[in-house]
Protein backbone atom coordinates (compact mmCIF):
# COMPACT_ATOMS: atom_id res chain seq x y z
CA UNK A 1 0.00 0.00 0.00
CA UNK A 2 1.33 3.87 -0.02
CA UNK A 3 2.56 5.04 2.93
CA UNK A 4 0.45 7.24 4.55
CA UNK A 5 1.52 9.58 7.26
CA UNK A 6 -0.70 11.94 9.37
CA UNK A 7 0.84 14.38 11.11
CA UNK A 8 1.06 17.64 13.61
CA UNK A 9 2.66 19.97 15.79
CA UNK A 10 2.95 21.46 18.85
CA UNK A 11 4.72 25.09 18.47
CA UNK A 12 5.71 27.97 21.14
CA UNK A 13 6.79 31.16 20.56
CA UNK A 14 10.10 31.96 19.19
CA UNK A 15 11.47 34.58 22.07
CA UNK A 16 15.12 34.40 20.54
CA UNK A 17 13.60 35.10 17.57
CA UNK A 18 11.75 38.30 18.49
CA UNK A 19 14.36 39.26 20.52
CA UNK A 20 16.43 39.58 17.84
CA UNK A 21 13.84 41.37 15.66
CA UNK A 22 12.47 44.06 18.62
CA UNK A 23 16.25 44.63 19.83
CA UNK A 24 15.31 43.96 23.00
CA UNK A 25 17.51 43.34 25.86
CA UNK A 26 18.60 39.92 27.37
CA UNK A 27 17.39 41.13 30.56
CA UNK A 28 13.81 40.21 29.48
CA UNK A 29 13.18 36.50 30.25
CA UNK A 30 10.76 34.42 28.13
CA UNK A 31 7.27 34.74 29.52
CA UNK A 32 7.87 38.86 28.97
CA UNK A 33 9.21 38.50 25.46
CA UNK A 34 6.20 36.52 24.71
CA UNK A 35 3.48 38.73 26.43
CA UNK A 36 5.06 41.49 24.35
CA UNK A 37 4.33 39.44 21.26
CA UNK A 38 0.57 38.00 22.54
CA UNK A 39 0.14 42.02 23.21
CA UNK A 40 1.15 43.27 20.24
CA UNK A 41 -1.09 40.77 18.18
CA UNK A 42 -4.27 41.29 20.17
CA UNK A 43 -3.91 44.71 19.04
CA UNK A 44 -3.65 43.91 15.38
CA UNK A 45 -5.87 40.81 15.09
CA UNK A 46 -7.93 40.64 18.36
CA UNK A 47 -6.60 37.67 19.47
CA UNK A 48 -2.97 36.53 20.69
CA UNK A 49 -2.35 33.86 17.94
CA UNK A 50 1.02 34.30 16.57
CA UNK A 51 1.26 34.53 13.18
CA UNK A 52 3.21 31.21 11.67
CA UNK A 53 6.54 32.48 11.12
CA UNK A 54 7.07 33.51 14.54
CA UNK A 55 6.85 30.25 16.39
CA UNK A 56 9.20 27.69 17.18
CA UNK A 57 8.45 24.12 16.60
CA UNK A 58 8.66 21.83 20.23
CA UNK A 59 7.28 18.54 18.56
CA UNK A 60 5.85 16.68 15.47
CA UNK A 61 3.83 13.37 16.00
CA UNK A 62 2.93 10.87 13.77
CA UNK A 63 0.70 8.18 12.52
CA UNK A 64 2.80 6.19 9.78
CA UNK A 65 0.57 3.57 7.94
CA UNK A 66 2.72 1.59 4.97
CA UNK A 67 3.15 -2.12 4.69
CA UNK A 68 5.03 -2.69 7.43
CA UNK A 69 1.57 -2.09 9.81
CA UNK A 70 0.80 1.45 11.83
CA UNK A 71 2.84 3.31 14.40
CA UNK A 72 2.39 6.21 16.29
CA UNK A 73 5.62 7.89 17.68
CA UNK A 74 6.61 11.75 18.54
CA UNK A 75 10.41 13.24 17.74
CA UNK A 76 11.24 16.56 18.82
CA UNK A 77 11.99 18.09 22.53
CA UNK A 78 13.92 16.85 24.19
CA UNK A 79 15.57 14.37 22.36
CA UNK A 80 16.53 16.50 19.47
CA UNK A 81 16.53 20.59 18.98
CA UNK A 82 14.17 22.05 16.12
CA UNK A 83 16.58 21.73 13.06
CA UNK A 84 17.02 18.10 13.65
CA UNK A 85 13.16 17.54 14.37
CA UNK A 86 12.37 19.87 11.48
CA UNK A 87 15.09 18.01 9.22
CA UNK A 88 13.59 14.41 9.99
CA UNK A 89 10.07 15.24 9.29
CA UNK A 90 12.03 16.12 5.67
CA UNK A 91 14.08 13.23 5.49
CA UNK A 92 10.70 10.67 6.02
CA UNK A 93 8.98 12.56 3.29
CA UNK A 94 12.34 11.81 1.32
CA UNK A 95 12.55 8.03 2.03
CA UNK A 96 8.83 7.25 2.14
CA UNK A 97 6.93 9.68 -0.01
CA UNK A 98 3.63 9.54 1.68
CA UNK A 99 0.61 10.80 1.15
CA UNK A 100 0.78 13.49 3.84
CA UNK A 101 -2.59 13.97 5.55
CA UNK A 102 -3.35 17.04 8.46
CA UNK A 103 -6.09 19.02 9.91
CA UNK A 104 -4.87 23.00 9.03
CA UNK A 105 -1.70 22.04 7.80
CA UNK A 106 -2.13 23.94 4.97
CA UNK A 107 -3.29 27.18 7.15
CA UNK A 108 -0.38 26.20 10.33
CA UNK A 109 1.47 23.26 10.21
CA UNK A 110 3.40 23.06 7.33
CA UNK A 111 4.04 26.97 7.29
CA UNK A 112 5.70 26.98 10.48
CA UNK A 113 8.09 23.91 9.52
CA UNK A 114 8.37 26.27 5.61
CA UNK A 115 9.64 29.43 7.60
CA UNK A 116 11.37 27.36 10.18
CA UNK A 117 13.68 25.19 7.66
CA UNK A 118 14.46 28.51 6.08
CA UNK A 119 15.77 29.82 9.29
CA UNK A 120 17.84 26.89 9.75
CA UNK A 121 18.66 26.06 6.41
CA UNK A 122 16.83 22.56 5.92
CA UNK A 123 17.49 20.83 2.64
CA UNK A 124 13.39 19.96 1.72
CA UNK A 125 14.04 18.84 -2.01
CA UNK A 126 11.12 16.38 -1.98
CA UNK A 127 8.58 18.36 -0.53
CA UNK A 128 9.67 21.22 -3.03
CA UNK A 129 9.75 18.67 -6.06
CA UNK A 130 7.94 21.44 -8.65
CA UNK A 131 5.01 19.56 -11.09
CA UNK A 132 1.36 19.42 -10.70
CA UNK A 133 0.84 16.32 -7.65
CA UNK A 134 2.78 18.18 -5.09
CA UNK A 135 3.65 18.27 -1.50
CA UNK A 136 3.00 22.09 -1.94
CA UNK A 137 -0.61 22.03 -4.59
CA UNK A 138 -3.52 22.73 -2.60
CA UNK A 139 -6.00 20.89 -4.86
CA UNK A 140 -3.94 17.35 -5.01
CA UNK A 141 -3.45 14.38 -2.30
CA UNK A 142 -0.49 14.11 -1.87
CA UNK A 143 -0.66 16.51 0.83
CA UNK A 144 -4.53 16.06 1.97
CA UNK A 145 -5.52 18.96 4.59
CA UNK A 146 -8.52 17.54 5.49
CA UNK A 147 -10.47 20.45 7.29
CA UNK A 148 -9.60 22.62 4.43
CA UNK A 149 -10.85 19.71 1.91
CA UNK A 150 -14.33 19.02 3.87
CA UNK A 151 -14.98 22.71 4.00
CA UNK A 152 -14.63 22.91 0.15
CA UNK A 153 -11.70 25.07 0.17
CA UNK A 154 -13.72 27.99 2.29
CA UNK A 155 -12.38 29.52 5.21
CA UNK A 156 -15.59 30.41 6.66
CA UNK A 157 -16.61 26.20 6.68
CA UNK A 158 -13.09 25.66 8.79
CA UNK A 159 -13.98 23.76 11.90
CA UNK A 160 -12.21 22.66 14.80
CA UNK A 161 -10.47 18.78 14.62
CA UNK A 162 -12.18 18.63 18.70
CA UNK A 163 -15.61 19.35 17.69
CA UNK A 164 -15.36 17.32 14.21
CA UNK A 165 -13.95 14.44 15.56
CA UNK A 166 -16.12 14.04 18.92
CA UNK A 167 -19.31 14.52 16.56
CA UNK A 168 -17.73 11.61 14.68
CA UNK A 169 -17.98 9.34 17.87
CA UNK A 170 -13.87 9.95 18.29
CA UNK A 171 -12.21 10.48 21.47
CA UNK A 172 -11.30 14.29 20.66
CA UNK A 173 -8.70 16.16 22.24
CA UNK A 174 -6.96 15.03 25.29
CA UNK A 175 -4.75 16.65 27.47
CA UNK A 176 -2.83 20.44 27.76
CA UNK A 177 -5.01 21.83 24.84
CA UNK A 178 -3.51 24.30 22.24
CA UNK A 179 -3.85 27.46 24.15
CA UNK A 180 -2.20 25.98 27.14
CA UNK A 181 0.88 24.81 24.88
CA UNK A 182 2.93 27.71 26.17
CA UNK A 183 2.05 27.72 29.45
CA UNK A 184 2.84 23.34 29.83
CA UNK A 185 6.44 24.27 28.21
CA UNK A 186 7.39 27.26 30.54
CA UNK A 187 6.73 24.52 33.41
CA UNK A 188 8.81 22.05 31.75
CA UNK A 189 5.96 20.06 31.06
CA UNK A 190 7.29 18.55 27.56
CA UNK A 191 5.46 15.05 28.34
CA UNK A 192 1.99 16.50 28.07
CA UNK A 193 2.46 18.63 25.24
CA UNK A 194 3.76 15.08 23.42
CA UNK A 195 0.84 13.19 24.60
CA UNK A 196 -1.18 15.87 23.34
CA UNK A 197 -0.33 16.12 20.01
CA UNK A 198 -0.05 12.49 19.31
CA UNK A 199 -4.15 12.51 20.24
CA UNK A 200 -4.40 14.86 17.75
CA UNK A 201 -2.78 13.14 15.31
CA UNK A 202 -4.38 10.08 15.93
CA UNK A 203 -7.74 12.15 15.95
CA UNK A 204 -6.78 13.27 12.57
CA UNK A 205 -5.87 9.81 11.11
CA UNK A 206 -9.43 8.19 12.20
CA UNK A 207 -11.23 11.17 10.42
CA UNK A 208 -9.12 10.40 7.30
CA UNK A 209 -10.20 6.89 7.33
CA UNK A 210 -13.35 7.77 8.24
CA UNK A 211 -13.19 10.18 4.64
CA UNK A 212 -11.75 7.58 3.06
CA UNK A 213 -14.92 5.43 3.45
CA UNK A 214 -17.09 8.50 2.62
CA UNK A 215 -15.53 8.97 -0.82
CA UNK A 216 -15.40 4.93 -1.44
CA UNK A 217 -11.81 4.56 -1.14
CA UNK A 218 -12.11 2.20 1.60
CA UNK A 219 -15.12 -0.30 2.04
CA UNK A 220 -16.76 -0.26 5.70
CA UNK A 221 -15.21 -3.58 6.04
CA UNK A 222 -11.90 -2.22 5.67
CA UNK A 223 -12.12 0.90 7.26
CA UNK A 224 -13.11 -1.22 10.59
CA UNK A 225 -10.19 -3.39 9.68
CA UNK A 226 -8.17 -0.09 9.57
CA UNK A 227 -9.69 1.05 12.95
CA UNK A 228 -9.12 -2.14 14.64
CA UNK A 229 -5.54 -2.38 13.74
CA UNK A 230 -4.81 1.26 15.10
CA UNK A 231 -6.77 0.30 18.02
CA UNK A 232 -4.88 -2.90 18.81
CA UNK A 233 -1.54 -0.74 18.24
CA UNK A 234 -2.42 2.04 21.10
CA UNK A 235 -3.16 -1.02 23.50
CA UNK A 236 0.47 -1.85 23.48
CA UNK A 237 1.57 1.68 23.79
CA UNK A 238 2.67 2.95 27.40
CA UNK A 239 1.04 6.09 28.63
CA UNK A 240 -2.21 7.41 30.59
CA UNK A 241 -3.10 9.51 27.34
CA UNK A 242 -3.96 5.89 25.11
CA UNK A 243 -5.54 4.60 28.33
CA UNK A 244 -7.70 7.88 28.16
CA UNK A 245 -8.20 7.83 24.39
CA UNK A 246 -9.16 3.54 24.61
CA UNK A 247 -11.62 4.65 27.20
CA UNK A 248 -13.46 7.59 25.37
CA UNK A 249 -12.89 5.47 22.36
CA UNK A 250 -15.04 2.71 23.36
CA UNK A 251 -17.58 4.26 25.46
CA UNK A 252 -21.12 3.78 24.21
CA UNK A 253 -21.78 6.93 22.12
CA UNK A 254 -25.66 8.67 23.47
Amino acid sequence: MNPVLAFDIETVPDVDGLRRLWDLPDTLDDSEVAEMAFQKRRAQAGHDFLPPYLHRVLVISYVMRNDAGVQVFTIGAPECDEAATIGRFHRALEKHEPQLVSWNGGGFDLPVLNYRGLVHGIEAPRFWEPGRNTYTNRYHDLHLDLMDVLAMFQPRNNAPLDDVARLAGLPGKIGVGGAGVWDSWRRGEIAAIRDYCEADTVNTYLLWLRFQKLRGALTADRHDEEAALLRAHLAGLPGAHWLEFLARWNAPQG
